[in-house]
Order: structure tokens, then C-alpha cells, then sequence
């Protein structure tokens, strides 16, 4: 799970110094996947007692959070996309 989660935010961070807006997209969209997996392992970690209920909730809303944050972030680069390739 560190793996995965500490992803988001590198892959995160890496889009910020995009070639273009596809490579911005491709960028947010590993961060996307990282973020999924690491609620994989929350799922995991929680069903196997590892975790308390109310930590595990925390932290897999923050995660559910974040990848709704994502996927806004990259349906408006690809539409932007779109938009320049209409012109």
C-alpha cells in the first residue's frame, strides 16, 4: 500500500512538468490507477483486521476523494483536447 500511495502524489507531482496536454493526461491517469489500487489494499488491510473501522474509513475516503478529484481533472484535459483538435 505505501507503494501504490505514495504513487498518487509522485505521478501527481511528475504531471506538472507535462510535454503536452496528452502526456498531463497519461500522468494523472497512473496516478488514477495507483489511487485504485491503494483502495485494493485499504479493502484488504481492513477486511483482514488490520485496521480499525474508523481509520480505515478516514483514509478510504480521502483516497474515493482524491480519485473523484482525478477523474474530473482529467475528462476536462480530454475534452480540452478535443476542443483543440475541433479548431
Amino acid at each position: 500500500m505505501l507503494r501504490c500511495g505514495t504513487s498518487i502524489g509522485a505521478n501527481i507531482y511528475e504531471s506538472k512538468f507535462a510535454r503536452s496536454n496528452a502526456d498531463h493526461v497519461s500522468k494523472l491517469s497512473i496516478a488514477l490507477k495507483e489511487a485504485s489500487e491503494t483502495t485494493f489494499w485499504l479493502n484488504l488491510i481492513h477486511s483482514s483486521e488490520l485496521t480499525d473501522d474508523s481509520t480505515y474509513q478516514s483514509m478510504y475516503d480521502e483516497v474515493e476523494q482524491l480519485i473523484r478529484i482525478l477523474v474530473t481533472i482529467i475528462k476536462k484535459l480530454k475534452e480540452k483536447e478535443k476542443g483543440t483538435h475541433q479548431h
